[in-house]
């Protein structure tokens, strides 16, 4: 698992972690396990499984560090 730190959330279910190589990856409400989504902050650390998506690089099992 690799870790980042979450840089944006929108109201419209889903965000962006910026990863340790300053990647941003999306990342879907239905990615986060362990608490909901609405729970999660801009700043807050993360570690999720990197993955490839339609539009390019995702984040899955997001989960608090």
């Amino acid at each position: 698992m690799s870790e980042g730190t979450i840089k944006r959330i929108t109201d419209k279910g889903f965000g962006f972690i910026e990863s340790a190589s300053k990647v941003d990856l999306f990342f879907h409400h239905t990615s986060v396990e362990g608490v909901t989504f609405d729970q999660l902050t801009v700043g807050q650390k993360v570690s999720y499984k990197e993955s490839q998506g339609p539009k390019g690089p995702r984040a899955e099992n997001v989960k608090p560090v």
